[in-house]
């Protein structure tokens, strides 16, 4: 482990040392700070564990902010080390985050960018240290995770948030509006669908690698196992590709089914499912298939019916809807809501809908809005972490915890080949006792979940 000495003070330091020296007076906003530039004392010092890939893009937008200090900087890859340097000069760096959270004490969030099995140990541990926690998406890399995580954030109080960005957006509010407007009717069949992993990772479809190659030189390849079962380094892992592996990640499933279904857990307030089953390309022990057409089956709820959902990656589509025009796309990210009035399709990452057919749109009266918008889904969770409002991270875990776990229950008929019955009070499959070892897997010695 290596790190720099930090030359911005923190908050904790501000307040420690200014009003030891200025005798607890009232200091003018103008003197701590540029107008409109907020002063130290009222910035959010954040901890940045994972700054590479995603976590790294992360991390620079956060930095972006007038109201964020990127306080530390935590990466098992050290050659992250050189070029986030130069873009934060000074900041700490670490390749344990156990380190930056005992060294660093006046963190006030963590933000967690790593691959997925790691999401629940490093969130778990700021928390608990009464960290507000930004996460990336997948909340977790299994069902009991995602439970866990729920419930420390509620014990803790702090702010969290899981990086579905759409959550944010004016289409997510959009579509459920119309939804609740009755735009098209009662529904009862979902289709969300996206081209991962396509070109985008190589690693499903593949058993795991067996020749043993030299780790990197600047890469702790023990840290970044973390948790998962023990194997040998092999680039078919790391960078990028971990996402197809079950040791490490939840395939395409994990990447942008979390993105693309939320309008329907949103807007229709799906909760758990009841069964769940899938059809694949050829599977096998180590890593996703190939392709998936994943069903889950929610019991009628709340005022509405029965609905079926259905999941469709590595290329696969569904239909277009009746009366859809031939002249548009359905592109490669997407959901599609099917009602017995009509129907509302959408880009991924909550883009804007349409009603379809194209000649009921033109004649759709927008309804008034009944939901607030968002600022942007970093903003409002930095916004929520300097007032101290949970509630105001509308993708918090107590949204984000249970959503997760529903996709996830997806992987169980992937991985063991038959329709799963499943018991959310209990958190069983009902018919798989086999499953158990999916929902609550084992941890490597010194790689515990910090419960």
């Amino acid at each position: 482990m290596k790190k720099h000495l930090r030359n911005t003070p923190t908050r904790r330091d501000f307040i420690a040392t200014g009003a030891a020296v200025l005798g607890f007076n009232i200091i003018p906003r103008h003197v701590l700070g540029a107008p409109g530039v907020p002063p130290p004392s009222e910035k959010l010092n954040i901890g940045c564990v994972g700054i590479g890939g995603q976590g790294g893009g992360v991390t620079r937008d956060l930095a972006t902010f007038a109201n964020v200090h990127i306080a530390a900087l935590c990466d098992v890859e050290r050659k992250h080390e050189t070029t986030m340097a130069k873009a934060y000069p000074g900041r700490p760096f670490y390749t344990d985050y156990r380190e930056m959270l005992s060294a660093e004490k006046g963190l006030d969030a963590v933000m967690v960018g790593t691959p997925d099995h790691w999401h629940a140990p490093i969130s778990i541990a700021a928390m608990k240290l009464g960290k507000h926690v930004y996460c990336e998406k997948p909340l977790a890399h299994t069902i009991e995770e995602t439970r866990i995580m729920a419930q420390v954030a509620a014990e803790t109080k702090v702010v969290t948030q899981m990086g579905n960005t759409g959550h944010a957006s004016e289409g997510l509010r959009l579509t459920k509006e119309w939804i609740d407007a009755g735009a098209i009717g009662e529904i009862g069949e979902v289709h969300v669908w996206s081209d991962r992993p396509g070109t985008f990772w190589d690693s499903q479809g593949r058993t795991r690698p067996t020749e043993k190659l030299p780790v990197p030189d600047t890469l702790d390849w023990n840290q970044w196992q973390g948790s998962a079962p023990e194997h040998d380094y092999h680039p078919l892992y790391v960078p990028r590709k971990w996402r197809g592996w079950f040791d490490y990640g939840c395939g395409a499933l994990g990447d942008m089914m979390v993105h693309n279904a939320d309008p329907a857990w949103f807007a229709l307030d799906l909760g758990a499912p009841i069964a769940i089953e899938a059809q694949t390309s050829e599977t096998n022990a180590d890593s996703f298939p190939l392709w998936s057409v994943v069903t889950w089956h929610f019991a009628a709820k709340s005022g509405r019916g029965p609905v079926r959902l259905t999941w469709h990656d590595g290329g696969k589509r569904p239909a277009p809807p009746p009366g859809f025009d031939p002249a548009r796309r359905i592109g490669d990210n997407g959901i599609l809501f099917l009602g017995d009035k009509g129907s509302i399709i959408a880009p991924g990452w909550c883009g804007t809908p349409r009603i379809v057919p194209e000649s009921q749109m033109r004649s759709f009266k927008l309804p008034p809005r009944t939901l607030a918008r968002s600022p942007g889904h970093r903003e409002e969770w930095v916004a929520a972490c300097l007032a101290g409002r949970p509630e105001d991270a509308k993708a918090n875990f107590a949204y984000a915890a249970p959503y997760t776990e529903a996709l996830l229950t997806g992987v169980l008929p992937i991985r063991l080949g038959k329709r799963i019955e499943w018991d959310s009070g209990t958190m069983k499959a009902t018919n798989a006792p086999e499953a158990e070892a999916l929902i609550r897997k084992s941890y490597r010695k010194g790689f515990e979940l910090p419960v």
